[in-house]
């Protein structure tokens, strides 16, 4: 039997964990490379043999849908290496949620694809960045950990890309995932794994692997006490494809607000009702009559996450009953 240790393939794109900190107490993020992470926690060896990339140098702030795109190719390039065993991606924990999701739905692969963050950035008093970069090769480097789609690692715990969200400005527990749970626990590389996601991803994904050379505009529009139809109406005179209500509650909003999204769904603007609430379902032909207005709703999915899905869906049709259905599979 071989004991050769299996090979990682890290892209880097910065974030906090590559950060770091000043004398005021602020940090910058993305100062330390790929290699400069990978030779700060020696003990990586004893996991995996491990080669770099640097996809990109930002705060995930800034990250984009080119750049979603640029590491969409990268990571695919490596998983279909048959050398390769897995991927992780370093990132910062701002937009980790959407572009794990944005990668579980793009890539076609049955290995190990994980995103790993921090909290704090590398040179912090008791930064978290080396045992999270641990854990997450850890992941990657397991074969139990295949079919199970892209995966996030943080705080000793494995999360879906589907199901995990940002919680929390600053603490180390940030990430949750409030609908469907855990997809396991890692400690100190020990790793216990729960059940699989039920929702297509990778493997089982139309739109893996992704061959397009840009992404269809979506706007996000936050709804609130008094909110009028006014960014509705300007998103479809920037030239939006798609709109996604941040809804409140179970993704309603305001008279006047709905009357423009039904006016976008009739120009053929595809118009996704989500839920600011952090948790929950949002169905159907409750409150509002979606079937008469032609809108379409993101069940579990968070703003943010309806956003990446309706843009994958709308390089495939802009039928509204077609995008329902990618809402009710993915």
């Amino acid at each position: 039997m071989s004991s050769a240790k299996p090979s990682i393939r890290l892209l880097a794109t910065g974030g906090t964990i590559a950060g770091a900190q000043n004398a005021s107490g602020g940090y910058a993020a993305a100062v330390m490379s790929g290699d400069e992470l990978l030779a700060a926690v020696p003990q990586l060896a004893n996991l995996a043999q491990i080669t770099a990339e640097q996809v990109a140098h930002i705060g995930s702030q800034d990250m984009d849908e080119s750049l979603w795109l640029k590491l969409a190719a990268r990571a695919q390039m490596a998983l279909d290496d048959p050398a390769v065993a897995g991927v992780v991606v370093t990132h910062g924990t701002d937009t980790m949620e959407e572009t794990a999701y944005f990668l579980n739905l793009a890539l076609r692969t049955d290995k190990p694809v994980v995103l790993v963050g921090a909290m704090r950035p590398a040179t912090a008093i008791s930064p978290d960045g080396p045992m999270n970069l641990f854990n997450a090769v850890a992941v990657a480097a397991e074969p139990a950990a295949k079919n199970r789609g892209v995966l996030v690692v943080a705080n000793d715990e494995i999360h879906f890309a589907r199901e995990v969200a940002k919680t929390n400005t600053t603490q180390l527990g940030t990430f949750k995932s409030p609908n469907r749970g855990l997809a396991g626990r890692v400690n100190r590389g020990r790793i216990h794994f729960f059940g699989p996601t039920v929702r297509a991803h990778t493997m089982a994904s139309e739109f893996a692997p992704l061959a397009v050379a840009e992404l269809p505009r979506v706007e996000i529009v936050h709804a609130f006490a008094g909110l009028r139809r006014d960014l509705i109406d300007a998103a479809v005179r920037l030239g939006a494809r798609g709109i996604v209500i941040a809804g409140v509650g179970a993704g309603n909003l305001s008279s006047a607000a709905l009357r423009g999204c039904a006016e976008a769904a009739h120009a053929g603007v595809a118009v996704v009702r989500s839920s600011l609430t952090g948790g929950g379902v949002v169905e159907r032909n409750i409150e509002i009559n979606d079937d008469e207005l032609g809108l379409i709703v993101a069940e579990e999915l968070n703003p943010q996450k309806a956003r990446v899905l309706l843009m994958l869906g709308l390089t495939r049709t802009s039928d509204p009953a077609q995008l329902q259905r990618f809402f009710q599979i993915y």
